[in-house]
């Protein structure tokens, strides 16, 4: 009987062991928030900051002259290996998801993105990249501001990886919402930023 015990004792000490914490972490995968996680932020805004009127549209009333419905400098950081260029997509969250950028086939080799995007169907900066045309309280290519006067809504920017160099299955006549599924079909991670304005 007192041999029975010592071996179940021995039994539990041996469990207890090998599902302790300490244990437990030697075995666990790594994070993937680790120091090189993919990244996107800004120079205009912190993550969750008030976005600055120069960034707003300037197609929704009132004659502001602190709105240009310039894009914000946007940069991006530890971005996985597998990618062979980017895409951004920046939508409002309080609107139905309302899309209101979208940048894509920017080159592998670029980490960041100016202020002020031309509005224009291939920017020259960066080279190679090209826009949807935006249709809604504007009518035109690239970036479309904030353009919420009576609320404050929260927009966010995210940075995709693609596995493609180039969404060649897109043009100049794509809508916002076929290019954000051409750029989630081939992404192979994304990062972002929100922003309230």
């Amino acid at each position: 009987m007192k041999s029975t015990r010592i071996v179940l004792y021995a039994l539990l000490i041996t469990w207890m062991v090998s599902f302790s914490p300490a244990a437990a972490s030697s075995i666990a995968p790594a994070s993937p928030a680790g120091p090189n996680a993919f990244t996107l932020s800004s120079t205009a805004f912190t993550n969750g900051g008030v976005i600055p009127k120069i960034h707003e549209c300037t197609s929704g009333g009132g004659s502001d002259p602190a709105k240009k419905n310039e894009s914000p400098p946007l940069a991006w950081s530890d971005a996985p290996a597998a990618a062979k260029s980017y895409a951004i997509v920046m939508r409002d969250l309080d609107n139905a998801n309302l899309i209101h950028w979208v940048i894509y086939d920017i080159p592998v080799g670029a980490t960041s993105l100016p202020q002020n995007v031309e509005h224009v169907y291939q920017p020259s900066v960066p080279a190679g990249s090209r826009q949807v045309y935006y249709r809604g309280s504007a009518s035109l290519f690239g970036y479309q501001g904030p353009c919420s006067p009576s609320t404050v809504n929260t927009y966010e920017f995210v940075v995709h990886a693609l596995n493609q160099a180039s969404l060649t299955n897109l043009n100049s006549n794509s809508s916002t919402q076929t290019a954000a599924r051409a750029i989630a079909s081939a992404s192979v991670g994304s990062a972002r930023i929100r922003g309230e304005s």
